[in-house]
């Protein structure tokens, strides 16, 4: 992962981060391992959920680490890539849902239906 525009996650600016704002760090760590914890969804289940909305937010650490996670709690490549197309789809749903909103914003012309 070489983005120009995005820093290397190091070490150094976990524990930058982390000394800024110690509870704030501590209480998203403890949050993030109750989400993930196993419940009515299994681990991996949430992985792949996690896999699938990374991709829709773009984050490309996110991607890294829960592709990476979700391999670790037993998904399969092909399961992996079946949650990035439910992600693809359900982003080009939005944009596509969002024509509606985009037509009944532009003026109504002659002879338009």
């Amino acid at each position: 992962m070489s983005d120009p525009t995005m820093p290397r996650a190091t070490r150094e600016l976990a524990d930058r981060r982390r000394a800024l704002a110690p509870a704030a760090e501590e209480a998203f760590r403890g949050f993030s391992k109750a989400v993930f914890a196993e419940g009515a969804l299994d681990k991996r289940t949430k992985q792949l959920i996690a896999v699938a909305v990374a991709h829709v937010t773009q984050c490309p650490w996110c991607i890294d680490g829960h592709v990476k996670a979700a391999t670790r709690e037993g998904a399969s490549p092909e399961q992996i890539m079946e949650a990035i197309w439910v992600a693809a789809e359900m982003r080009a749903g939005a944009a596509y849902s969002h024509a509606l909103k985009a037509l009944d914003s532009l003026p109504a012309a002659a002879g338009t239906p």
